[in-house]
């Protein structure tokens, strides 16, 4: 579905016609780019070899193995490239690591309450045994929690979730406009915690976040000015080289599924276009849905059994592939590449990252 029929509805065009203060907002992206420079993640390869993890699928079926490196076209800004490494992985074979977000920040206290026993029916699936050691995080109002230690038994998963406290979320409306920059601001500070957390660790990391997402923070009568747009941009370049230098997969997962149908459902395909200068950022760019997209993960919303919906995200662990290569030197940093990864083979189609910011140059 397109988005030239968009229109928002009745709360979303009340909240754009509001008087938007972008002063906390502000505070939000100095703090998220002090942190970041703070808390680096995983330094670049000293060859500067971009990593990415591709799942190859048909139009509609599970992810295709059997792939050899000549099956494989890589594009940066749409010339080819040399693809210096490729191995097929999956499975056993693929050193994985999954953290599941239970989001009770964005998501109603009755919704919530039907997303924690869809995660306990999947933690306990195939009797408990989970194919990836996975972590818990629960993200509320009061803060993140997550689990130390990960683990392959889904049951002690499930009792460790029912031990949580995860009382009713003291955003509401009244809260700011709408309690949307309050739960903005904490969304990006949990991602920006969780994927600083994750950095350290080895190997593809897989991010299952249940949420209907946080608010846009956009919409036609919403501006920024310079300075505020140069704030949003660095947000930006830092966050995205932080996942993919971490090797991160986002996956949105909506536990509302059809009752979540409206105006904003398909919106976060305005901001998918990756983000070249300040000039044209907004905050829709830092949407869940759109980071998600752009790590090469999936969005889906269209489903209430959450449990199918968890099972399709970790579907692309069991067969994919990872290449590199080493990128044309750049001549100023935070250069937006555009990356695209082809199959010869007709009737499948790569998904991956999406594109990345250059981090050196030259003269460095």
């Amino acid at each position: 579905m397109g988005s030239a029929g968009f229109s928002i509805g009745r709360s979303e065009a009340m909240f754009v016609k509001a008087c938007f203060n972008v002063v906390i907002f502000l505070s939000l992206l100095c703090a998220a780019g002090a942190s970041a420079q703070e808390g680096k993640g995983p330094s670049e390869p000293a060859s500067g070899e971009i990593h990415l993890d591709v799942v190859v699928a048909p139009k509609s079926g599970a992810p295709v193995a059997g792939l050899q490196k000549q099956d494989f076209a890589l594009l940066d800004n749409k010339a080819p490239q040399a693809i210096t490494s490729f191995q097929a992985l999956g499975g056993s074979r693929a050193p994985i690591e999954v953290l599941l977000v239970v989001d009770a920040v964005n998501t109603d206290y009755q919704s919530l309450g039907y997303e924690r026993d869809e995660i306990e029916k999947f933690l306990r699936l195939d009797g408990g045994h989970l194919a990836h050691p996975t972590a818990l995080a629960v993200f509320t109002d009061t803060g993140t929690q997550i689990q130390e230690e990960f683990t392959s038994d889904g049951n002690a998963l499930s009792g460790t979730l029912e031990m949580y406290t995860v009382g009713l979320r003291t955003i509401n409306g009244s809260s700011g406009i709408y309690g949307a920059e309050e739960r903005f601001q904490l969304s990006i500070a949990a991602v920006e915690k969780l994927v600083a957390r994750e950095a350290g660790r080895p190997g593809h990391k897989i991010i299952l976040w249940v949420s209907p997402g946080w608010p846009f923070l956009s919409g036609p009568r919403v501006e920024l000015d310079s300075k505020q747009q140069r704030q949003l941009f660095t947000t930006i370049v830092s966050l995205s080289t932080q996942l993919r230098q971490a090797r991160i997969t986002l996956y949105s997962i909506d536990p509302l599924g059809i009752a979540d149908i409206g105006s904003r459902t398909f919106y976060y395909e305005e901001f998918l276009k990756g983000v070249s200068k300040p000039s044209q950022v907004q905050a829709g760019d830092l949407a869940l849905e759109v980071l998600a997209t752009q790590s090469g993960g999936l969005v889906l919303k269209s489903g209430n059994d959450v449990v199918a919906q968890l099972q399709k995200c970790l579907a692309d662990t069991e067969e994919y592939y990872e290449i590199s290569f080493v990128p044309t030197p750049a001549d100023q940093r935070d250069t937006y590449h555009k990356l695209e990864v082809r199959v010869v083979k007709p009737g499948l189609t790569a998904r991956t990252r999406q594109g990345y910011y250059t981090q050196t140059s030259p003269r460095e």
